[in-house]
Protein backbone atom coordinates (compact mmCIF):
# COMPACT_ATOMS: atom_id res chain seq x y z
CA UNK A 1 0.00 0.00 0.00
CA UNK A 2 1.38 3.63 -0.94
CA UNK A 3 0.70 6.90 0.14
CA UNK A 4 -1.18 8.61 -2.42
CA UNK A 5 -0.86 12.18 -3.75
CA UNK A 6 2.18 12.70 -1.22
CA UNK A 7 3.95 15.82 -3.85
CA UNK A 8 0.03 17.27 -4.27
CA UNK A 9 -0.03 17.10 -0.41
CA UNK A 10 3.26 18.85 0.43
CA UNK A 11 2.49 21.75 -2.01
CA UNK A 12 -1.42 22.04 -1.77
CA UNK A 13 -1.20 21.57 2.43
CA UNK A 14 -0.76 24.74 4.53
CA UNK A 15 -2.13 24.10 8.33
CA UNK A 16 -1.63 21.46 10.89
CA UNK A 17 -5.55 20.60 10.72
CA UNK A 18 -4.50 20.37 6.42
CA UNK A 19 -1.76 17.87 6.60
CA UNK A 20 -3.90 15.72 9.74
CA UNK A 21 -6.91 15.25 7.84
CA UNK A 22 -4.57 14.45 4.91
CA UNK A 23 -2.80 11.44 6.94
CA UNK A 24 -6.11 9.99 8.04
CA UNK A 25 -7.33 9.98 5.27
CA UNK A 26 -4.22 8.08 4.25
CA UNK A 27 -4.39 5.76 6.85
CA UNK A 28 -8.19 5.37 6.34
CA UNK A 29 -7.15 3.61 2.60
CA UNK A 30 -4.10 1.85 3.96
CA UNK A 31 -3.95 -1.58 5.89
CA UNK A 32 -2.13 -0.56 8.64
CA UNK A 33 -2.70 -1.89 12.42
CA UNK A 34 -2.41 0.00 15.33
CA UNK A 35 -2.16 -1.39 18.66
CA UNK A 36 1.68 -0.12 19.81
CA UNK A 37 0.22 3.07 21.77
CA UNK A 38 -2.95 4.33 19.55
CA UNK A 39 -5.79 3.02 18.13
CA UNK A 40 -7.09 5.05 15.38
CA UNK A 41 -5.67 7.41 12.64
CA UNK A 42 -6.19 10.84 14.33
CA UNK A 43 -3.97 10.02 16.81
CA UNK A 44 -1.68 7.76 15.08
CA UNK A 45 -0.79 11.26 12.82
CA UNK A 46 -0.73 13.45 15.73
CA UNK A 47 2.12 11.03 17.24
CA UNK A 48 3.82 11.54 13.96
CA UNK A 49 3.50 15.18 13.49
CA UNK A 50 3.48 16.20 17.51
CA UNK A 51 7.44 14.64 16.95
CA UNK A 52 8.06 16.22 13.77
CA UNK A 53 7.11 19.62 15.58
CA UNK A 54 8.43 18.98 19.03
CA UNK A 55 4.67 19.87 20.08
CA UNK A 56 3.09 18.02 22.71
CA UNK A 57 -0.44 16.44 21.42
CA UNK A 58 -2.34 19.51 23.39
CA UNK A 59 -0.12 21.84 22.01
CA UNK A 60 -0.99 20.64 18.51
CA UNK A 61 -4.44 20.70 18.79
CA UNK A 62 -4.35 24.68 20.10
CA UNK A 63 -2.51 25.14 16.86
CA UNK A 64 -4.44 23.53 14.55
CA UNK A 65 -4.69 26.45 12.29
CA UNK A 66 -0.62 27.73 11.98
CA UNK A 67 1.12 26.95 8.80
CA UNK A 68 3.77 24.59 8.42
CA UNK A 69 6.84 25.00 6.77
CA UNK A 70 7.50 22.86 3.71
CA UNK A 71 10.28 21.03 5.22
CA UNK A 72 8.22 20.30 8.22
CA UNK A 73 5.60 18.57 6.07
CA UNK A 74 8.72 16.66 3.76
CA UNK A 75 9.87 15.33 7.39
CA UNK A 76 6.38 14.17 8.44
CA UNK A 77 5.09 12.88 4.86
CA UNK A 78 8.79 11.19 5.09
CA UNK A 79 7.64 9.26 8.17
CA UNK A 80 3.53 8.71 7.18
CA UNK A 81 5.36 6.86 4.36
CA UNK A 82 7.44 4.53 6.43
CA UNK A 83 4.58 3.88 8.63
CA UNK A 84 1.80 3.25 5.91
CA UNK A 85 4.54 1.39 3.38
CA UNK A 86 6.63 -0.31 5.47
CA UNK A 87 4.22 -0.86 8.39
CA UNK A 88 6.72 0.81 10.95
CA UNK A 89 4.83 1.47 14.57
CA UNK A 90 5.19 4.99 14.92
CA UNK A 91 6.72 4.68 18.06
CA UNK A 92 9.87 3.33 16.43
CA UNK A 93 9.49 5.99 13.91
CA UNK A 94 10.01 8.78 16.58
CA UNK A 95 11.53 6.96 19.30
CA UNK A 96 8.95 7.81 21.43
CA UNK A 97 6.76 6.02 23.78
CA UNK A 98 4.71 6.55 26.67
CA UNK A 99 4.31 4.39 29.53
CA UNK A 100 2.28 5.40 33.33
CA UNK A 101 2.36 8.99 32.03
CA UNK A 102 6.32 8.71 31.17
CA UNK A 103 8.52 9.29 28.72
CA UNK A 104 10.07 6.28 26.75
CA UNK A 105 13.01 6.05 24.29
CA UNK A 106 12.16 2.75 22.08
CA UNK A 107 13.68 1.42 19.33
CA UNK A 108 13.41 -2.20 17.74
CA UNK A 109 15.52 -4.43 20.57
CA UNK A 110 12.59 -3.58 22.59
CA UNK A 111 8.92 -4.14 22.45
CA UNK A 112 6.83 -0.89 22.05
CA UNK A 113 5.50 -0.57 25.85
CA UNK A 114 1.50 -1.30 26.27
CA UNK A 115 0.66 -3.07 29.16
CA UNK A 116 -2.43 -2.37 30.96
CA UNK A 117 -0.22 -3.02 34.21
CA UNK A 118 0.62 0.72 33.80
CA UNK A 119 -2.67 1.46 35.11
CA UNK A 120 -1.76 -0.64 38.67
CA UNK A 121 1.59 1.02 38.98
CA UNK A 122 -0.06 4.19 38.64
CA UNK A 123 -2.55 3.30 41.47
CA UNK A 124 0.32 1.90 43.50
CA UNK A 125 -0.85 -1.63 43.13
CA UNK A 126 -3.93 -0.63 45.33
CA UNK A 127 -5.91 -2.75 47.38
CA UNK A 128 -3.60 -5.28 47.01
CA UNK A 129 -0.36 -3.88 48.50
CA UNK A 130 -0.98 -3.24 52.13
CA UNK A 131 2.57 -1.44 52.78
CA UNK A 132 5.25 0.42 50.48
CA UNK A 133 7.41 -2.65 49.34
CA UNK A 134 10.79 -1.68 49.97
CA UNK A 135 12.18 -4.05 47.00
CA UNK A 136 11.02 -4.67 43.23
CA UNK A 137 11.43 -6.73 40.85
CA UNK A 138 10.38 -6.30 37.29
CA UNK A 139 11.29 -9.55 35.54
CA UNK A 140 11.36 -9.34 31.25
CA UNK A 141 12.08 -5.27 31.81
CA UNK A 142 12.14 -5.01 27.98
CA UNK A 143 12.95 -1.32 27.65
CA UNK A 144 12.52 -0.60 31.49
CA UNK A 145 9.48 1.06 31.39
CA UNK A 146 7.82 -0.85 34.36
CA UNK A 147 11.15 -1.02 36.53
CA UNK A 148 11.20 3.02 35.92
CA UNK A 149 7.31 3.64 36.59
CA UNK A 150 7.89 1.56 40.01
CA UNK A 151 10.79 3.74 41.04
CA UNK A 152 8.53 6.88 40.26
CA UNK A 153 5.32 4.98 42.70
CA UNK A 154 7.91 3.82 45.22
CA UNK A 155 10.47 6.00 45.55
CA UNK A 156 11.96 4.35 48.84
CA UNK A 157 12.31 1.39 46.94
CA UNK A 158 15.11 -0.32 45.27
CA UNK A 159 14.07 -2.06 41.82
CA UNK A 160 16.16 -4.74 39.62
CA UNK A 161 15.22 -4.43 36.24
CA UNK A 162 16.23 -8.01 34.74
CA UNK A 163 15.91 -9.24 31.34
CA UNK A 164 17.56 -11.95 29.23
CA UNK A 165 18.49 -9.63 26.29
CA UNK A 166 21.67 -7.72 26.64
CA UNK A 167 20.52 -5.78 23.69
CA UNK A 168 16.93 -4.69 25.76
CA UNK A 169 19.02 -3.92 29.12
CA UNK A 170 21.11 -1.10 26.48
CA UNK A 171 17.87 0.51 26.31
CA UNK A 172 16.70 0.14 29.79
CA UNK A 173 20.09 1.31 30.73
CA UNK A 174 19.38 4.67 28.37
CA UNK A 175 15.79 5.00 30.07
CA UNK A 176 16.85 4.51 33.52
CA UNK A 177 19.93 7.32 33.09
CA UNK A 178 17.48 9.72 30.96
CA UNK A 179 15.21 9.63 34.47
CA UNK A 180 17.55 10.06 36.80
CA UNK A 181 17.28 6.69 38.10
CA UNK A 182 20.41 5.13 38.42
CA UNK A 183 21.06 5.26 42.41
CA UNK A 184 17.77 3.17 42.53
CA UNK A 185 16.60 0.64 39.41
CA UNK A 186 19.84 -1.67 38.35
CA UNK A 187 19.27 -3.08 34.87
CA UNK A 188 20.73 -6.96 35.29
CA UNK A 189 21.35 -9.81 32.73
CA UNK A 190 19.52 -13.11 33.93
CA UNK A 191 17.61 -15.81 32.19
CA UNK A 192 14.62 -15.63 34.29
CA UNK A 193 15.57 -15.40 38.43
CA UNK A 194 18.61 -16.71 37.58
CA UNK A 195 20.71 -13.97 38.30
CA UNK A 196 19.30 -13.36 41.51
CA UNK A 197 18.10 -16.39 43.61
CA UNK A 198 19.61 -15.26 46.80
CA UNK A 199 17.34 -11.89 46.43
CA UNK A 200 13.64 -11.47 48.17
CA UNK A 201 11.19 -9.09 46.93
CA UNK A 202 7.76 -7.40 48.12
CA UNK A 203 6.91 -7.14 44.41
CA UNK A 204 7.97 -9.20 41.72
CA UNK A 205 5.94 -7.54 38.18
CA UNK A 206 6.45 -9.15 34.73
CA UNK A 207 5.13 -8.69 31.55
CA UNK A 208 6.96 -11.78 29.94
CA UNK A 209 6.39 -13.47 26.26
CA UNK A 210 3.30 -15.14 25.86
CA UNK A 211 2.15 -15.31 22.60
CA UNK A 212 1.73 -18.91 21.04
CA UNK A 213 2.59 -20.67 18.11
CA UNK A 214 -0.98 -19.78 16.65
CA UNK A 215 -1.04 -16.58 17.59
CA UNK A 216 2.72 -15.63 16.37
CA UNK A 217 1.73 -17.15 12.92
CA UNK A 218 -1.04 -14.35 12.93
CA UNK A 219 0.79 -11.50 13.74
CA UNK A 220 0.30 -8.76 12.00
CA UNK A 221 3.13 -6.69 10.03
CA UNK A 222 3.51 -4.47 12.41
CA UNK A 223 4.53 -7.26 15.11
CA UNK A 224 7.51 -8.10 12.97
CA UNK A 225 9.42 -4.95 13.77
CA UNK A 226 9.55 -6.03 17.38
CA UNK A 227 11.60 -8.48 18.72
CA UNK A 228 10.66 -12.31 18.32
CA UNK A 229 12.48 -13.00 21.94
CA UNK A 230 9.94 -10.75 23.62
CA UNK A 231 7.20 -12.62 22.25
CA UNK A 232 7.15 -15.73 21.46
CA UNK A 233 6.44 -18.22 24.38
CA UNK A 234 6.19 -22.17 22.57
CA UNK A 235 2.72 -23.43 21.56
CA UNK A 236 0.30 -22.40 24.70
CA UNK A 237 2.11 -19.12 25.37
CA UNK A 238 3.33 -20.43 28.70
CA UNK A 239 7.07 -21.80 28.49
CA UNK A 240 8.26 -18.89 30.55
CA UNK A 241 5.62 -18.03 32.56
CA UNK A 242 4.99 -21.85 33.79
CA UNK A 243 8.81 -21.25 35.17
CA UNK A 244 8.10 -18.14 37.15
CA UNK A 245 5.37 -19.85 39.04
CA UNK A 246 7.30 -22.41 40.34
CA UNK A 247 10.15 -20.30 41.16
CA UNK A 248 8.72 -16.65 41.95
CA UNK A 249 7.33 -18.09 45.05
CA UNK A 250 11.11 -18.64 46.57
CA UNK A 251 12.23 -14.70 45.98
CA UNK A 252 9.08 -13.04 47.71
CA UNK A 253 9.15 -12.04 51.26
CA UNK A 254 6.23 -13.12 53.80
CA UNK A 255 3.58 -11.12 51.95
CA UNK A 256 4.82 -10.79 49.04
CA UNK A 257 2.93 -10.13 45.22
CA UNK A 258 3.37 -11.85 42.28
CA UNK A 259 1.61 -9.75 39.14
CA UNK A 260 2.22 -11.21 35.73
CA UNK A 261 0.48 -10.29 32.32
CA UNK A 262 -0.43 -13.30 29.84
CA UNK A 263 -2.40 -11.51 27.14
CA UNK A 264 -4.73 -13.95 25.06
CA UNK A 265 -2.77 -17.02 27.06
CA UNK A 266 -5.13 -16.28 29.99
CA UNK A 267 -7.61 -19.14 29.18
CA UNK A 268 -4.66 -21.53 28.43
CA UNK A 269 -3.31 -20.67 31.90
CA UNK A 270 -6.62 -20.72 33.50
CA UNK A 271 -7.46 -24.35 32.30
CA UNK A 272 -3.47 -25.68 32.43
CA UNK A 273 -3.89 -24.85 36.31
CA UNK A 274 -7.42 -24.81 37.41
CA UNK A 275 -6.48 -25.44 41.33
CA UNK A 276 -4.66 -22.46 41.23
CA UNK A 277 -6.36 -19.57 42.32
CA UNK A 278 -5.39 -16.62 39.84
CA UNK A 279 -7.00 -13.02 40.65
CA UNK A 280 -7.57 -11.71 36.96
CA UNK A 281 -7.39 -7.98 37.32
CA UNK A 282 -9.06 -5.25 35.64
CA UNK A 283 -8.75 -2.09 34.75
CA UNK A 284 -10.36 0.98 33.67
CA UNK A 285 -8.12 2.38 31.00
CA UNK A 286 -9.17 -1.37 29.09
CA UNK A 287 -7.19 -4.12 29.06
CA UNK A 288 -6.68 -7.54 30.51
CA UNK A 289 -5.22 -11.16 31.05
CA UNK A 290 -3.08 -10.06 34.13
CA UNK A 291 -3.23 -11.78 37.01
CA UNK A 292 -1.92 -11.91 40.71
CA UNK A 293 -1.07 -14.18 43.27
CA UNK A 294 0.14 -14.10 46.41
CA UNK A 295 3.59 -15.78 48.19
CA UNK A 296 1.26 -18.24 49.67
CA UNK A 297 -0.74 -18.92 46.81
CA UNK A 298 2.44 -19.61 45.20
CA UNK A 299 3.70 -21.87 47.61
CA UNK A 300 0.47 -24.20 47.41
CA UNK A 301 0.97 -24.03 43.32
CA UNK A 302 4.15 -25.08 43.38
CA UNK A 303 3.80 -28.19 45.94
CA UNK A 304 0.78 -28.89 44.19
CA UNK A 305 2.68 -29.29 40.70
CA UNK A 306 6.08 -30.32 42.40
CA UNK A 307 3.24 -33.65 43.40
CA UNK A 308 1.91 -34.14 39.78
CA UNK A 309 5.27 -34.13 38.15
Amino acid sequence: MQVRNLEQAIQELVSIDDIIRWSVTQLNQSDVYYGHGTDNPIDEARALLSYVLQLTTVQLADMGHCRLLTAEKHEFTELLKQRIEQHIPAAYLTHQAWFAGLPFYVDERVLVPRSPIAELVENGFQPWLTQQPRRVLDLCTGGGCIAIACAYAFPEAEVDALDISTEALEVAEFNIEQHGLTHQVTPIQSDLFEAVKAEKYDLIVSNPPYVDAEDMADLPPEYHHEPELGLAAGNDGLILVDKMLLEAPDLLKDGGLFVCEVGNSMQALAEKYPRTPFTWLEFANGGDGVFLLTKEQLIEHKQRETKVS
